[in-house]
């Protein structure tokens, strides 16, 4: 019997650049990702940049997601808003609400639908722990468009939201973060969070892709089951280490697809 082949999605984080020669990189890593999640409006982005985001993704043929964060731009949505203190649960509700609507209304422009959701930044790793904060997303979602997958960390609070609210649920690995034992990502103030070399981003790339496994940042072996493979689009070197790890991939035999279709408008 013919072994089945292996599949998997390549992701990026884009609509987030704020200088030309970043917005130039985040065009050139489209044409090697097959899912693109869109910062709308949250941590950055603008109705322009969506615009733009949304016709180069149409352009590659990629499948579009949004990626909606705590509404803090000045921190990049880097920075956890304690629920009660910081942001109540209406604000937050209505801040993801009103993200994801206008990258559906703008998508439609171009004939184009939101397949999908994924957090960004500190609302993604909150939402790997925090129950109730991946169960915000997933509801929020969820009453958007029934349809939507969630994206998100495996074996993490985010997939049982997604389970609870009758979404789909697809786990990401990142190429270019390192992870702790624990299986949640380092946190970007200490030393060696964010790989630097090609070498380690690909290295990674193809023990996620071909054995389901990263070394963590003390060295052991820690099993993640991914369905997507995630790239920063603000990752320096960002742009070849997604040409070379498609590349690599493909090289080892795998298949380079989305995890689902494209949504229509």
């Amino acid at each position: 019997m013919t072994p089945l082949m292996k599949v998997i999605d390549l992701n990026a984080d884009v609509g987030e650049a704020d200088t030309p020669d970043w917005a130039a990189a985040e065009a050139e890593i489209l044409r090697y990702v097959t899912s693109a999640n869109i910062a709308c409006g949250g941590h950055a982005g603008d109705e322009a940049s969506m615009r733009k985001t949304v016709k180069a993704a149409k352009a590659n043929g990629i499948v579009i997601g949004a990626h909606p964060a705590y509404p803090d731009k000045e921190n990049f949505g880097r920075r956890s808003l304690e629920l009660g203190t910081d942001i109540s649960v209406a604000e937050l509700e209505a801040a993801l609400e009103q993200q994801i609507l206008q990258l559906i209304r703008i998508a439609r422009e171009d004939g184009m639908g939101v397949s999908y959701v994924k957090p960004h930044g500190a609302l993604y790793n909150d939402s790997v722990k925090d129950t109730r904060k991946a169960e915000i997303i997933a509801k929020v979602a969820s009453k958007i468009d029934a349809k939507f997958t969630l994206l998100g960390g495996p074996n993490s609070e985010m997939k049982k939201a997604a389970e609870k609210y009758n979404l789909d649920f697809v786990a990401e690995g990142f190429i270019d973060r390192r992870y702790t034992n624990e299986g949640h990502l380092l946190n970007r103030t200490e030393e060696g969070a964010v790989l630097a070399t090609d070498e380690a981003r690909i290295a990674q790339a193809l023990s996620l892709a071909t054995k389901q496994q990263v070394t963590t940042n003390s060295g052991n072996r820690l099993e993640v089951n991914a369905g997507s493979l995630c790239l920063h689009g603000d990752s320096h070197g960002a742009v070849q280490t997604a040409q070379k790890a498609r590349a690599a991939l493909e090289q080892a035999g795998i298949i380079i697809q989305p995890f689902m279709s494209q949504a229509g408008p």
